[in-house]
Formats: C-alpha cells, structure tokens, sequence
C-alpha cells in the first residue's frame, strides 16, 4: 500500500490520514505546531445544515456529511478508544416576527423532501428550560443538528490513527503520497504559488464556558452559536473578522458576543468563562471545501477550506480523496475544485 505524508494536523489533515490508514497505508502527519494548533482547535463545533430551501449541490453534499457523520465519529472512538463528543441533538431558533414564522414554516414543509425523511425541520412554542428569548413565543427547530468537541474529536483521531500505525510528528521527511491540509496559511501560499486566489485566513473568536448541558440542542440566532458539550461546557462563537493584526488575540468583539449569548438565552448570566479563544479558520475563494490533485505536481493533493463547516465536511471529504488516491476512483464533486 502506498506510504502517506499528510501535512498539517487540524481536523482535514487528521481525517484524512485515519481514512488513509483504516485502508491499510503506512501514514505520517507532519506539523510543527502539533495537532489542532490552528483553527481545529476552536472550542465551538456546531454541525450545522444549511436552510432547506434553494437546493443546491453544495446543500446536498451537506446533508450527505451530516447524516454519516455518526458512523465515522463512533468509528473513531472505537479505533482509538476515546470519545469525541459527537451527538445529533439538534438546534433551536427564535422567531423575531410574523414573516420569519412564516419563512420557518416554508422551511419546515420543504424539509420534508430535501432531507429525504432523515431529519425535521418543525416550529413550536418557545418554553423549554434552554430555549432562547423568542418575541414572537416560536421557535424553530431542527433534529438535523450535531456537535463535535474539537478539543475531544482531535485527541481522538490521533488516538484512532496511532492505534492503526500512523504516527503524528512535529518534522519529518516527505514519503510516497503527500496531502497539503495546511489551513490558512497553505490557502494564503497557493494564492501566491498560483497567481490567482485560491483563499485566505479569516479570524474567529469564542469562548468556553461552565454551563452544563449536554443533551440540550444547541442555540443558534444571528451571530452567536451555543453548543452544549459531552463533557459539561458550552462553547460560544464566533465572530468573523477579515482585517486584523492578530489572529489569536482576543478582544471586546467577543466580550460583545458573551453580552448577546446572556441576553439570548439568561440561563448563562452566571456561568464562568473557562477560556477565551482566537484563530485564524480557512476560506477558500469558492467559499466551500477545496479537494483536489496539485496542479503539475504529481502524488500530491490539496485537501483545505472548509471555514467554518470544517468539522462538518472533513470526514466526507476525507473518504472521497483516499477514493481517488487510493483507488483511482474520483467521485470529488466539481464545485471542490481549484478556484480558475
């Protein structure tokens, strides 16, 4: 079987080598800050569907994601034996007024079709002890929803990937395959290798907090996510900023956003902030998954973007490259191309 280099160990990197060695490869994960160093080590991992209308391919490779994505994480625990905190609990939405009642309803009939009986899309009365402030007492909600801890699911997959052989390394000599999953930072110099834009960083901040409640379905309104995780914390996100000077600094934009999450849901005006946190996440210009061959450099393959859908869609953008390099089989949908 072919050896594997996978460079840069965030969530897309890590994917991909445990795929690469579920099927056998000799694999090495190459990168001097360790794992979940850049914007994989966030604290928020909200696995969130688009809204289902205005079907577009990009929906429905989302929807693919989301509904397999139990099957790899509980693949992942039981390779490495340790929990990823991975669970579908769903998400609720207030409802400010009439018309965005009336667009939840709409939403709720054309869910019925487009996520294929696999998953809601309903409105009901606000009340339940986690529900967000409503003004109009409704709120949407779907079961569609998932959440990842990207601070358990990244200890996971290395755990997962070492017990098959691989090995996680801070330096190392390129061998056989090499898969560039470099965030950024990899977006940023493919622009400039190019000559063209293929993406760039764009900066996010959010928090962690003591509140505990791990079965409750997280809490979306404009701007801020909830995520209530598996290990009794809740992650709070996130801003998204393209001018900054410092991409890992923290400042009165996120202490902006706690305001808004007490205010949202008054359950959390007591709970303490654990940490606060800042990085930089991977947009590529196609605003989606970049997955594909280097151009003019045979045996290597770029596997970037994602933002902030990254934990979402690495696990099927993973099977889908090891499909091609391993296999000679490329189901890689178009839109994941190398922007022209």
């Amino acid at each position: 079987m072919t050896d594997l280099t996978v460079l840069g160990a965030g969530i897309f990197g890590l994917s991909v080598a445990y795929e690469a060695a579920k099927r056998g490869a000799r694999v090495q994960v190459i990168d001097p800050h360790g794992p979940g160093a850049g914007a994989s080590g966030g604290v928020v991992g909200a696995l969130a569907p688009h809204a289902p209308e205005n079907w577009k391919p990009a929906k429905a490779l989302q929807l693919q994601a989301l509904l397999s994505a139990g099957a790899f994480w509980r693949g992942v625990e039981a390779a490495g034996g340790q929990p990823a905190g991975w669970a579908r609990t769903g998400r609720v939405q207030p409802l400010k007024d009439a018309r965005a009642v009336e667009l939840a309803q709409a939403r709720a009939l054309e869910a019925e079709s487009l996520w294929q009986g696999q998953a809601r899309w309903f409105v009901r009365e606000a009340g339940r002890p986690l529900d967000p402030q409503s003004p109009t007492g409704l709120v949407a909600q779907d079961d569609l929803t998932a959440r990842i801890h990207p601070r358990m699911a990244v200890p996971a997959l290395v755990a997962a990937l070492t017990r098959l052989g691989g090995e996680v390394l801070r330096t190392g000599d390129l061998r056989g395959t090499v898969v560039h999953a470099t965030g950024a930072a990899g977006l940023r110099e493919l622009s400039e290798t190019f000559g063209r834009p293929i993406g760039r960083g764009e900066k996010g901040q959010a928090a962690l907090l003591a509140f505990s409640a791990p079965e409750a379905p997280q809490v979306y309104a404009p701007g801020l996510h909830l995520v209530f995780h598996a290990d009794g914390t809740t992650g709070l996100g996130s801003t998204s900023e393209r001018d900054y000077d410092d991409p890992e600094s923290t400042d009165a934009r996120l202490e902006a956003l706690l305001e808004l999450a007490v205010q949202t849901l008054p359950a959390l005006k007591d709970a303490r902030v654990i940490s606060r946190w800042a990085g930089e996440r991977p947009r590529a210009a196609t605003r989606t998954v970049c997955l594909a061959p280097w151009p003019g450099r045979e045996g290597h393959y770029i596997a970037n973007g994602g933002f902030k859908t990254g934990f979402a869609m690495a696990p099927l953008a993973a099977g889908l490259l090891c499909d091609l390099i391993f296999e000679g089989r490329d189901a890689i949908p178009a839109a994941w191309a190398l922007p022209a």
